[in-house]
């Protein structure tokens, strides 16, 4: 079975207390697909506790992928 990332951030944020949000970092990032191939993004997203600390691994390019993963719509997102 092949790793998800993103099946992985859902299983976190499930055991977060409820206040976490999204951040969206401009910089530069790169990510490694299911190919092994390596693709650039312009911007990455980090996802926060209530108090305002990153969450560990909850770094991610493709907001509609975590959307989509968490079965709701991207502007239900607590994106700041």
């Amino acid at each position: 079975m092949s790793f998800n990332h993103y099946a992985k951030l859902k299983r976190i944020l499930e055991d977060q207390p409820s206040g976490w949000y999204i951040c969206r970092i401009d910089k530069p990032t790169k990510a490694k697909n299911f190919k092994g191939e390596t693709i650039s993004f312009d911007h990455y997203y980090r996802i926060y506790s209530k108090s305002g600390t990153p969450i560990k691994y909850c770094k991610f390019q493709q907001i509609d992928r975590l959307a989509s993963v968490l079965d709701i719509p991207i502007e239900k997102l607590p994106l700041t």
